[in-house]
């Protein structure tokens, strides 16, 4: 997996720049191929698809462990078959390593 994987998210309470789109898409690189950047470099998100809500759940568990344990949170919209994950850092209005960092964990859910 990526070298995101290894590293641990940092407090940000603001007052630091958010990342620019360059430096996004750099970092939007080193992540599954299904995130995808929104038009104003704010926010990262992935539409994970599974075969019947229990096993969609369990993804929304696994993710609530790794969020919990890096102290920083997504935003999820669960349904049937499918949960949309969504990451910005809210003190900043904008991207940190941080949600590259997440969403990072959040594939080595899936893999292997």
């Amino acid at each position: 997996m990526s070298e995101l994987t290894a590293k641990r998210c940092l407090p940000c309470e603001g007052g630091v720049r958010p990342l620019g789109a360059e430096e996004a898409r750099k970092l939007l690189g080193q992540l599954h191929a299904d995130w995808l950047l929104n038009d104003d470099a704010t926010e990262i998100r992935r539409d994970f698809k599974f075969k019947g809500f229990n096993r969609t759940m369990g993804f929304v568990n696994a993710v609530a462990w790794v969020a919990n344990n890096e102290d920083h949170h997504p935003d999820l919209e669960v349904g049937w078959g499918h949960c949309l994950v969504r990451f910005t850092t809210h003190a900043i209005n904008g991207l940190s390593e941080n949600d590259f960092i997440c969403a990072a964990k959040v594939d080595a859910l899936l893999a292997g």
